[in-house]
């Protein structure tokens, strides 16, 4: 069986203040580092023969302590880096949409399409490379939700709290999310 962990990355400061993060590239903060202690032990014992990742540190950092913790190489794809929110950057998330009704209609923001588009090429074509692991895969809030609609339609308004883990599933050549949003106590 083909199976792939689905994470996301810790908290950051600008998480905390609820702004937009994108290719924005801040350091996980103190609450940050102790969520991924927590994720990189629970990630370690599924024993991954890999861990790839964002090259944002938020999501370096995150993959450094799993792949630590697991024994198991660290690779950096840039196939996996957040939502381009473009000028909206920075901005607070709750701003945006007041101003433009959601942030999917500001401007300048990569649209909800493509990062879909972008979104499942990548999943799939690392899963080509890397399977049949287990991998272990550390991306974005934005690029995991998208990701995880797509294999699971009946999955709406997914959420992914910081440090959080998806296990993803090929069962006879069909993608199942086996559970989401899942938080290491």
């Amino acid at each position: 069986m083909t199976r792939v962990y689905l994470a996301r990355h810790g908290r950051t400061a600008l998480n905390a203040a609820g702004r937009l993060r994108g290719l924005s590239d801040p350091p996980l903060d103190e609450v940050g580092l102790i969520e991924v202690a927590r994720l990189a032990d629970a990630l370690a014992s599924r024993r991954p023969t890999a861990v790839v990742c964002s090259p944002l540190q938020r999501a370096v950092a995150t993959a450094q302590a799993i792949g630590t913790a697991a024994n198991a190489p660290v690779i950096i794809d840039i196939r996996l880096n957040d939502r381009d929110y473009g000028p909206m950057t920075g901005l607070r998330r709750d701003d945006v949409e007041h101003r433009y009704g959601s942030v999917d209609s500001a401007p300048g923001v990569e649209s909800r399409t493509a990062l879909a588009d972008r979104a499942r090429r990548a999943f799939f074509e690392l899963v080509a490379e890397l399977g049949p692991g287990p991998v272990v895969m550390v991306s974005h809030d934005a690029f995991n939700t998208v990701l995880l609609e797509q294999l699971d339609p009946s999955l709406d308004h997914v959420s992914q709290r910081t440090a959080c883990w998806n296990q993803l599933s090929l069962v006879d050549g069909v993608w199942r999310v086996d559970c989401y949003d899942v938080v290491a106590e």
